[in-house]
């Protein structure tokens, strides 16, 4: 069954696995709020532990805004887990600030020797857009100044580690500027932004919680989009959002996401690819909408994936065949 929480929503989340457990960390918010719009700016890192990725129990929060001043003072947002080379944990997340009215984005790190009790590691951020090659906020082109939802992984060649983040080119048709932006660190505290992974124009306003996997020995990109930040060229063509891949030659790009095609509808979004320990490969995402169009905020069953004849990735039990 979906992990549904009576007294909260749940929307982006991205695991980890220890060798015991399996951890989850998601994004909630009180469903008193009453409009799941409001959930955005009430929100806090929720975190729940699994045997076997489907029987899910949540235990303490994982993170919460900082005091005033600092970056993260009024939002914490979506992340990714790694484990440094002194065995501890680093939780990679987006900040946001009061003084900004949550409208500018950047990337901050918390430390935890145990997955549960973690420590943020400074107000300040350990990285931003850079005007070289990304949007900044001007109030016109987009409604934010994106650079978000961090993952984070070792080069596969040894050589330190890199972040891809959800980001904006700094040129383009405004609706097309969604790229996936790029940093690196030899040590995951100093890093150095760098030029985005893919170009813009490819169709795309955002692409979100983006993630690379090698699945049974390929790799791949997923990203999320809904309809409303597709490109208007998109859109007209009667294209629809929700979970893209596109299979990619190296996990540290190039990208060619014009290429993408969808894993799911927007039923589904911010989708996560995640192996369990026999080696089989699955997606998870939130509920996003229902039939009727209303937000349902609940984390999904895993979904099997696999390579189709074609080469895309796919959910393999058949339920989103209609988008191909």
């Amino acid at each position: 069954m979906p992990h549904v929480l009576p007294d909260t929503w749940t929307w982006d989340m991205w695991f980890v696995d220890d060798g015991h457990e399996y951890h989850v960390f998601y994004l909630k918010a009180s469903r008193a709020l009453g409009n799941p719009d409001r959930r955005h700016f009430n929100v806090t890192v929720g975190h729940a532990v699994s045997p076997d990725l489907r029987d899910w129990r949540e235990v303490q929060d994982a993170l919460i805004a900082s005091d005033a001043p600092a970056f993260d003072d009024y939002t914490t947002w979506t992340g990714s887990v790694v484990r440094g080379p002194d065995g501890r944990w680093h939780l990679f997340y987006t900040g946001t600030s009061r003084a900004e009215s949550g409208l500018v984005q950047r990337v901050g790190v918390a430390t935890s020797d145990d997955l549960y009790t973690w420590e943020k590691v400074s107000p300040q951020a350990l990285c931003e857009a850079d005007a070289t090659w990304y949007e900044k906020y001007d109030g016109v082109a987009w409604f934010d100044e994106a650079w978000r939802d961090p993952w984070v992984f070792a080069d596969p060649d040894g050589a330190g580690w890199h972040m891809l983040v959800t980001a904006r080119a700094n040129h383009g048709s405004p609706d097309g500027r969604g790229v996936v932006g790029h940093a690196t660190s030899p040590d995951l505290r100093d890093w150095t932004v760098g030029p985005a992974l893919s170009e813009p124009g490819a169709g795309f306003g955002q692409l979100e919680v983006p993630q690379v996997a090698s699945v049974d020995g390929r790799d791949v990109l997923i990203f999320s989009c809904l309809h409303g930040e597709l490109s208007e060229e998109r859109r007209a063509a009667g294209e629809r959002g929700g979970v893209w891949a596109v299979p990619v030659a190296s996990p540290t790009g190039p990208f060619d996401v014009e290429k993408a095609t969808r894993l799911t509808d927007e039923s589904l979004y911010a989708g996560r690819l995640v192996q369990d320990r026999e080696g089989s490969w699955w997606l998870f995402a939130f509920h996003n909408i229902d039939e009727t169009g209303a937000f349902v905020g609940a984390l999904s069953d895993p979904l099997p994936v696999g390579w189709a004849p074609d080469r895309r990735l796919h959910v393999t039990d058949g339920r989103f065949d209609h988008l191909v």
